[in-house]
């Protein structure tokens, strides 16, 4: 049955609910709702009680509101000292309300009651009976409810109110009370009633054997503390007068909030358990005591977010870096795959190039664009195993491997790892650092790298490992194998004098206390700096220069002698001295017996003079200038082709009988070996023959075989930077060479002219003056 109330006071509570026929007292304190009950006592002394969804909002409006609540009177109001009143109210009958009225001072509201009928049918009655059933099962199983309780409700007839009533005492929540209280059907209020009765006997029953096992487990620690505190004395009688109570307690807190995974929780549990029971002076126990603190310093679950930002980590590689475009895209490229997988494995990229080309320097930028922690491990010169993967506990003095203590330094499970110079690890007697890096950069095993001190596999393939090499002719196979090669060949003119205005300057002016206003470098100066005071792919001397030229700006400004220095030109002659290195061609005027070689070395690309002459002998191959066996064997082989082109020289098939040849290359304090000066000596060699000279402006790469075809070669980016360099205008290069020409800089593609040859007669017609007629 129903009916329509209109305009009836409406009195929030907040944490209580009312369900009809029920008595209680309720404090009232806000002023709205004093209001609405001061009006309620005016009339009929009725009022709409409803509950509030969150207790935490003072003013609640109609959304902040049930729909359903409980129409009740008031029967007795009193005002409390604090100003409150205190009321005691009846519950009447559910209303839900239909519509929300503010009225200023206080709420009104139309509502629609539900008045439950008294009628009882069969399947009502087995609804009661099971209901009772099951409340006095739980009355007894829970404790928290008196025998006259289920007495009163026992003695209950209507199915509305015994519902109500037997709701009112479960341990429920308000969302779950307000549940029940919005079932106007008496059946359905039983049925669901039922339900969670059943449920909260089974939560009685997991409670009670929780309880027991509890019980069982207090009673153990006791057992456990009595004995601890028995074997506290012993130590104490035994010279541990400090005890270790608090400094065990302290590192099993550490071991349980490490987030280590169970299996090695339960190694350090065990360790602890040891070290506990050892006495202070034992040597174990210091051993014991290093490996747990070591445990629980590592990062296992720490990790910082990244910044998947592409435009952001443009910003900063820009921003730190001119040129190096490949390396930058890669970078991009990753951050791309990241976005669009939500988690990706770490790569293992290797910076390969000359020194002084930015390599560390953009782990560093790429770690900040990552918004990742930064942790530098430097390789040169290791050559013990067990620097990598640590020394086994049983050493004195043992602690983990540099990965592991990268990681601790790190703090966190997915840093930016840069595993500088590579290249320069080394191996002897104590074994093979190289070997023992190839689990740490294998992606489908460094999920479980092992440190023979930590003992314990740890996680890595969150890190982004990147390494830095110069020549990765040193790097074993397999290590390499695991690496993604990003070459860096050096930096053009162009990109060394942006370099140099935007990196450089302004960072050696802040290190020598110069400001803006203090000291200047023309373009011209800059110019001149890279050309005639450095020769080299990366930028560190230049960085070095432009030092010295800010010590000499520092001492004339300081001395008085100016209050600004602008450095041009002349300006930077004065301070450096007459120039180092000549700018322009390799050679001043074209010449007979020497050629202009491309070599790639571990500082990038360089020219190559290779000189030869001719003297009056028995036919013997003099080779000078501290060449290694590759170029040696380059040597003989270019002779030999040489001597089958006898006719083609114009000399006699006794010419090489009766003459000596002598090949040079210039700098013989330099070692020099590599597979791509066969057509340069070859070039030579005919020169010094029939008296050709060879143009100046023309260098040349390729190695030769015996029957003149010419071989492919590496490091082309790096020779052509090299030949830009010298003041170059020409290269010769291997036919099989011509995919590699993108990969040179543009604005160098554009001032060089490559020539493609596949035979080495096709290198003499270049290369010598007045050409080679076969």
């Amino acid at each position: 049955m129903t009916k329509k109330l209109t305009n009836m006071p409406v009195l929030p509570l907040r944490g209580l609910l009312v369900y009809p026929t029920m008595v209680l007292h309720i404090d009232v304190g806000r002023e709205r709702s004093i209001a609405a009950l001061e009006h309620a006592m005016l009339e009929d002394s009725t009022i709409f009680l409803v509950t509030q969804k969150d207790l935490r909002v003072d003013s609640p409006g109609k959304a902040d509101l049930y729909k359903m609540g409980t129409l009740a009177k008031v029967k007795q109001m009193l005002k409390l000292p604090n100003g409150t009143l205190r009321i005691l109210v009846e519950g009447l009958n559910r209303a839900e309300m239909v519509s929300y009225e503010d009225s200023g001072k206080f709420t009104t509201a139309d509502l629609e009651l539900f008045e439950d009928e008294l009628h009882k049918d069969a399947e009502t009655e087995a609804l009661m009976r099971t209901v009772l059933s099951y409340f006095e099962k739980y009355a007894k199983s829970s404790n928290k409810i008196t025998t006259e309780t289920i007495e009163l409700v026992l003695d209950i007839e209507e199915p509305g109110r015994l519902a109500d009533v037997i709701a009112s005492h479960l341990p429920f929540k308000i969302n779950e009370k307000q549940e029940v209280l919005d079932i106007t059907n008496i059946k359905k209020r039983l049925d669901h009633l039922m339900i969670r009765l059943h449920d909260e006997q089974e939560i009685l029953n997991l409670e009670k054997k929780i309880s027991t096992k509890v019980k069982q487990a207090m009673e153990r620690t006791q057992k456990e503390y009595y004995l601890r505190e028995q074997m506290k004395a012993i130590q104490t009688e035994l010279g541990d007068r400090e005890g270790k109570t608090g400094e065990i307690a302290e590192l099993r807190k550490k071991i349980d909030s490490a987030g280590m995974p169970e299996s090695t929780q339960k190694v350090a549990l065990k360790e602890l358990d040891r070290y506990e029971k050892l006495p202070a002076a034992s040597a174990e126990s210091g051993v014991i005591r290093n490996y747990l603190e070591w445990l629980v310093s590592i990062p296992w679950t720490e990790k910082t977010e990244d910044r998947i930002d592409i435009a952001y980590a443009e910003e900063i590689l820009n921003r730190d870096h001119d040129g190096l475009e490949k390396v930058k895209e890669r970078v991009l490229e990753y951050l791309s795959v990241r976005q669009l997988m939500n988690s990706l494995r770490g790569p293992i990229l290797c910076l390969a190039g000359p020194p002084g080309v930015g390599k560390t320097s953009l782990a560093r930028s790429i770690a900040e664009s990552l918004d990742r922690k930064f942790v530098r491990v430097s390789l040169g010169g290791v050559r013990d195993e067990s620097e990598i993967r640590g020394h086994r506990r049983t050493y004195v003095g043992a602690m983990p491997g540099r990965i592991i203590q990268g990681m601790k330094k790190a703090g966190t499970t997915n840093p930016v790892f840069l595993l500088d110079e590579i290249d320069k690890m080394s191996n002897d007697f104590r074994g093979d650092p190289s070997a023992a890096m190839l689990e740490v950069l294998d992606p489908e095993q460094n999920n479980t790298f092992s440190d023979h001190f930590i003992e314990e596999p740890y996680n890595l393939q969150d890190v982004l490992f990147i390494a830095t090499a110069n020549d990765l002719s040193t790097i074993p196979a397999p290590l390499l194998d695991r690496m993604e090669i990003i070459n860096i060949a050096g930096y053009t003119e162009f990109e060394k004098v942006e370099i140099t205005k935007n990196h450089l300057i302004p960072k050696q002016m802040k290190e020598h206390g110069l400001k803006k206003t203090q000291m200047a470098m023309k373009d011209e100066a800059i110019t001149d700096l890279i050309r005639y005071y450095t020769r080299e792919a990366g930028v560190r001397g230049l960085e070095r220069q432009v030092a010295t030229v800010c010590r000499k700006a520092a001492k004339k400004i300081v001395s008085g002698e100016k209050k600004k220095v602008t450095v041009n030109s002349k300006v930077l002659v004065d301070m450096l001295g007459k120039h180092r290195f000549r700018y322009g061609q390799a050679e001043l005027e074209n010449q007979v017996g020497v050629a202009t070689g491309l070599a790639y070395t571990t500082v990038g690309g360089d020219t190559l003079q290779i000189e030869v002459s001719l003297t009056p002998g028995k036919g013997k191959l003099i080779l000078t200038g501290k060449l290694g066996d590759v170029m040696k064997e380059s040597a003989q082989i270019a002779l030999s082709f040489v001597r089958t082109l006898t006719s083609d020289l114009g000399v006699d098939a006794d010419y090489f009988d009766q003459h000596d040849i002598h090949v040079h290359v210039p700098e013989g304090a330099v070692p020099k070996d590599g597979p791509s000066a066969g057509i340069t000596m070859t070039t030579a060699i005919v020169s010094a023959i029939t008296g050709k000279a060879i143009k100046r402006e023309i260098g040349m790469t390729g190695e030769v075989t015996l029957r003149g075809r010419v071989l492919p070669i590496g490091g082309l980016k790096e020779k052509s930077l090299s030949a830009h360099r010298a003041g170059l205008t020409t290269i010769i290069i291997p036919q099989d060479n011509e995919r590699d020409i993108d990969d040179i800089p543009e604005t160098i593609r554009e001032q060089l002219t490559f020539k493609l040859v596949s035979q080495a007669e096709e290198v003499l017609a270049l290369a010598l003056d007045g050409g080679f007629n076969k």
